[in-house]
């Protein structure tokens, strides 16, 4: 008795057609797992009240490039790692000279383009000195001397006329900038525990996806 056992069909065309099922499954579920993370992250960050544009600065990027492969690998990063690391693990904010951190109150305004404002941008712009109140046992303040309230929508404040100055009237002095030592910021957010869960969730979703493939070839 002679048994005769052969391959039915193209084995090389079998082979390939396993190989790209791979670089599929492969490739989506790392672009799925990549994109979740990224969303995650910006959620994160939005949910601190940390507004849409730092949230904004998470990327995601799947390599290679417009590509499947069964090496496909996912990058999750941000455009500001300073600020996001400093809320990711807490730290201690102190003045690079040793003096004082300047945070801008709401009199201060914002610098050209939406510039974060600093003492001496300010200075530059108005052209006026402003002068250092020190507080005991509470931040020390940089105010604006002779300054007048603007009418209308508008509103805020601004130098008042040689006039005004003159008589007297309606001169306020502003606190335009409050003076600390340093800033403590919290943990806000967990990027090593949301970039845990995303990549035990890969094994998973590229086994689902050649299940998917398996009901589609057996249907066909």
């Amino acid at each position: 008795m002679k048994l005769i056992a052969a391959l039915a069909g193209n084995l090389d065309q079998m082979l390939a057609d396993e190989v790209r099922i791979a670089e599929q499954a492969v490739t989506h579920s790392i672009r799925e797992a990549t994109d979740g993370l990224k969303t995650e992250l910006r959620s994160q960050v939005t949910g601190a009240g940390l507004g849409q544009r730092l949230a904004n600065t998470w990327r995601a990027e799947v390599y290679p490039k417009g590509k499947l492969s069964i090496k496909a690998a996912g990058l999750v990063y941000s455009r500001a790692p300073v600020i996001v690391g400093a809320h990711d693990q807490g730290a201690t904010i102190r003045s690079k000279d040793g003096f004082w951190l300047a945070i801008p109150l709401p009199a201060a305004g914002k610098g050209p383009r939406g510039k974060r404002m600093t003492p001496g941008l300010w200075e530059k712009i108005r052209g006026q000195r402003l002068r250092f109140i020190y507080r005991r046992g509470k931040p020390s303040l940089l105010v604006a001397e002779n300054q007048r309230a603007r009418q209308g929508q508008r509103g805020g404040f601004s130098a008042a006329s040689q006039k005004a100055q003159t008589t007297g009237r309606g001169l306020v002095t502003v606190p335009m900038f409050l003076l600390v030592p340093q800033v403590t910021l919290k943990k806000k957010f967990d990027i090593d525990r949301s970039s845990r869960r995303w990549i035990s969730t890969l094994a998973q979703r590229i086994a689902n996806r050649f299940d998917e493939a398996d009901r589609k070839g057996a249907a066909s």
